[in-house]
């Protein structure tokens, strides 16, 4: 389907007004995609990014470390991290160096649960199906080149990335 059948709007005032609507369209429909797949395992999106970073990192973090980390900035890392405690998917425990900061820990069930959800992956590659590798590269290096509105100083990777 195209955008125009989606939302039933021939006429866009402009091509970057079109892509925008479109950006945000297909979010929201990759969101619920991927809801969907996490819902057997009753977990958020941000829950599982805090577990996939915890992970990543190897070590114990404190929830500063992990929000800087997050995909969704405007998560509240400390109100999920307390949803995964009461999951008994991670620990919490006074950090040595500074008694100040809260580590967080990614607990046996964690992990376990993580290497269950690595299962899903070609699953989750599949919502990009109609993509070749070629294409998912391009629109990675699209959708980077969106973002340097925030730091134009990378403005001449994005573009050679883009042209080769």
């Amino acid at each position: 389907m195209t955008l125009e059948k989606d939302i039933n709007q021939q006429v866009f005032r402009s091509e970057y007004q079109k892509a925008i609507i479109n950006l945000i369209y297909t979010f929201n429909w990759v969101n619920e995609k991927v809801n969907r797949r996490f819902e057997p395992f009753d977990i958020t999106q941000q829950q599982f990014n805090i577990l996939r970073i915890l992970r990543g990192a190897g070590q114990p973090l404190s929830t500063l470390q992990i929000r800087q980390r997050m995909l969704d900035k405007m998560s509240d890392t400390s109100r999920i991290v307390d949803r995964l405690v009461k999951k008994g998917m991670v620990k919490k425990s006074i950090c040595r160096e500074d008694r100040r900061l809260v580590d967080v820990l990614l607990t046996d069930k964690g992990k376990k649960l993580l290497q269950t959800m690595d299962g899903m992956n070609e699953e989750m590659d599949s919502i990009f199906k109609y993509l070749s590798n070629e294409e998912a590269k391009h629109l990675n290096v699209l959708l980077d080149k969106i973002r340097m509105i925030e730091n134009p100083s990378e403005e001449n990777s994005a573009e050679t990335a883009i042209t080769g």
